[in-house]
């Protein structure tokens, strides 16, 4: 197998009236899905060639979904440009994709129009009448490898500048395949996407569906500003995997979403992006006893993720749980700062990744994809290429893996070096407390700590006192109603940092 089109027409073959995905009041088959696809993809041929990027400004949905496969069926690559992204990053990642095209709907044409220099407008209503073109469907396939791209997704980057990581087939299908049969996916899932589309946790919602031949729900963004209707969701579509980012799990349990209703229909829980809270992961547990709960980790870079561990319910952990062990075909390991590996226990180093699943790259960057994807420095015999994560993790005497924070999470204080996210573990273990958020302004020498929870700033500071030694406690405690997130379902630290001005502290005091 080299191209995740064949995973979408075996589908149309043998579950051709199957739902793949429902969208509110909207569904599509499998067959549908590839029908619509194959027109799409028929239209794009006539714009951009093979192995060249085509920008999609939509939201996520089927028409996106069916997009991100015409753009394969002409022999390219998708990437999803999100409508709610301010208009400068769109325009900068438009820079770096260099295209001639992009495709859009009516509803976002208008921003279209506002972001391209000298890129054609393509509207995907117009696309989807086109006439199938199979003949150079076949043509366009029969030419393609299992290194060719499937699609970007653009991060942040340390310069300002939006990185767009390129992921090919071969590493999707890899991972894809492991994943799914790892945790037992099948044709009987209904899997419930929370992930916008130009984050990687989509990914696997997009492409577990696919390979299986389960049934994708794609849950409206407005629901998790809703607890409620977001379980009535749940519930009502008969979810039974649910692939999130930790935030969007804790924000059912900080209001206490559970004592409204039970989705007990739900098997699958597998999270990552943050570390997930013991108290959250515990009140999720104590709901849902015999679900199965799986931390993942990794960053887009290795394709989605490179290691997990398969909660024990029954089990009390005093700590954090760990990031388990690595995907089948991949390797993980940990170097130190002169690039020794380390195989001890419980001494930090930076993770490290080997594998299929490696990007092909940052898109237009070799500068950075150079810096970052480097010879394995444990082999000088041949071209070995690992990817340096920034993460640190340390293995315990089973050898399972736990991470520690991340190298820039690490600051120095007061003349010590402190791990921002041991402060906020501490913090998380008061029982007045929700969730927690360290931040450190250099400039100011001075340590924030944010936090949800029914607590004042002077009780938390006493019971820190008794737990942390005084370098480690905040300078300065901030209780807030919620936290900013991104779009990626991630608590937004460069919102917290502005909350930290003269003007804006005085509001939250």
């Amino acid at each position: 197998m080299k191209n995740v089109l064949e995973y979408l027409e075996y589908q149309e073959k043998s579950n051709s009236n199957k739902i793949a995905v429902v969208e509110e009041d909207k569904k599509c088959t499998y067959s549908e899905l590839t029908n619509i696809s194959k027109k799409i993809g028929s239209g794009l041929i006539r714009y951009v060639l093979p192995r060249n990027p085509v920008p999609i400004l939509m939201e996520k949905g089927i028409s996106a979904l069916s997009t991100f496969f015409g753009a394969v069926y002409a022999g390219c690559f998708y990437v999803l440009l999100n409508p709610e992204l301010p208009v400068t990053r769109l325009q900068k990642i438009l820079e770096i994709l260099d295209t001639n095209i992009i495709v859009t709907d009516e509803r976002n044409k208008e921003l279209a129009n506002e972001i391209i220099t000298n890129q054609k407008i393509l509207q995907v209503e117009d696309l989807q009448k086109e006439e199938i073109n199979e003949e150079k469907l076949k043509e366009i396939r029969n030419q393609t490898i299992d290194l060719d791209p499937l699609y970007a997704n653009f991060t942040s980057g340390s310069t300002g500048i939006p990185k767009g990581v390129v992921i090919g087939h071969r590493s999707t299908i890899d991972f894809i395949d492991v994943f799914t049969k790892e945790f037992e996916i099948n044709a009987d899932d209904v899997i419930a996407n929370q992930a916008p589309f130009d984050f990687d946790v989509s990914v696997k919602d997009i492409y577990s569906t696919i390979k299986t031949g389960a049934t994708l729900v794609i849950v409206p963004k407005k629901l998790f500003s809703m607890p409620a209707k977001l379980l009535d969701c749940i519930c009502d579509n008969n979810v039974t995997t649910m692939i999130w980012a930790v935030s969007a799990l804790c924000l059912i349990t900080t209001f206490h979403g559970l004592d409204y209703k039970v989705p007990t229909k739900v098997n699958k829980i597998i999270f990552s992006g943050e570390v997930m809270p013991l108290k959250h992961l515990k009140q999720w547990i104590k709901y849902l006893p015999n679900t199965k709960f799986i931390n993942v980790y990794g960053p887009t870079e290795i394709t989605c993720n490179c290691t997990y561990y398969i909660v024990d319910n029954k089990k009390e952990y005093e700590t954090n749980i760990p990031i388990g062990k690595p995907f089948d075909n991949e390797q993980v390991f940990l170097l130190d700062e002169n690039n020794k590996e380390i195989t001890e226990p419980n001494i930090s180093g930076e993770i490290c990744v080997r594998g299929t699943a490696l990007a092909l790259g940052y898109y237009n960057n070799l500068e950075q994809t150079n810096d970052r994807f480097v010879q394995n420095p444990l082999n000088n015999k041949y071209k070995d290429l690992i990817y340096k994560t920034g993460d640190l993790g340390y293995f315990d005497e089973n050898n399972l893996m736990y991470f520690s924070g991340r190298k820039d999470f690490q600051i120095k204080h007061m003349g010590h070096r402190i791990e921002l996210e041991e402060i906020e573990m501490t913090m998380e273990k008061i029982d007045e407390i929700q969730r927690v958020c360290c931040i450190y302004k250099e400039e100011k020498s001075k340590l924030y700590g944010f936090y949800i929870g029914n607590i004042s700033k002077e009780e938390l500071h006493e019971k820190l006192k008794n737990t942390l030694p005084i370098f480690m406690i905040p300078n300065i405690l901030m209780k807030l109603d919620e936290f900013p997130m991104t779009k990626n379902g991630k608590i937004d630290r460069k919102q917290l940092r502005e909350l930290t001005n003269p003007a804006k502290k005085e509001e939250h005091n």
